[in-house]
């Protein structure tokens, strides 16, 4: 088992928690890991991508030059990775800020994570929407070893944010199962 992954968004849309998460979650599960964490110059708004890889044997390189899946928050991110999925790959993609331009050979689940995350009550949480749906298209991990890890992050003067996350992974969990239950768009 291998699973390359680009996640990519602003900066500020919470792409380092989201593959922290990811990654902690993996090593808890006995996986290899490798990630390259990588950040645009501006302090927000730039680029920030995340490189993960997850794999049942040793890894080589962290290098990911065709990613099995790629998780992209805004358009510019889709418009800037969407050429190193691999061929009927799989693309997550935040709905409420992203336009596909041509139909790519992937499977796309389209979740409209900033609406979902702004109706919760706080639109920082838009990347752990993400995460629940990828969740649910995966089945890579629990939701409940993500949620150990995610209150092990969220500890001290983040302690209140974990019940927004909790409602938050749930919720992207939820898109997926009933929207994407039956067919992918």
């Amino acid at each position: 088992m291998i699973e390359k992954i680009i996640l990519a968004g602003f900066g500020g849309q919470g792409m380092m928690l989201l593959g922290k998460l990811l990654a902690q979650a993996a090593m808890t599960n006995g996986k290899y890991v490798t990630y390259f964490p990588s950040y645009g110059t501006e302090v927000r708004g730039g680029t920030a991508v995340y490189h993960l890889i997850v794999s049942s044997e040793e890894i080589f390189s962290p290098l990911i030059e065709e990613a099995d899946t790629i998780i992209v928050m805004n358009q510019p991110s889709y418009q800037k990775y969407k050429g190193m999925l691999r061929p009927g790959g799989l693309l997550v993609l935040n709905a409420s800020m992203i336009t596909l331009d041509s139909t790519p050979d992937a499977k796309i689940y389209k979740v409209p994570a900033t609406e979902i995350a702004s109706k919760l009550g706080n639109v920082l949480a838009s990347n752990i929407v993400m995460l629940g749906a990828y969740l649910s298209i995966k089945k890579l991990f629990s939701a409940s070893l993500i949620l150990d890890q995610l209150q092990t992050m969220l500890k001290g003067k983040k302690g209140n944010l974990f019940a927004i996350n909790k409602q938050a992974l749930e919720s992207g969990m939820q898109v997926i199962e009933s929207a994407y239950h039956q067919s992918v768009s």
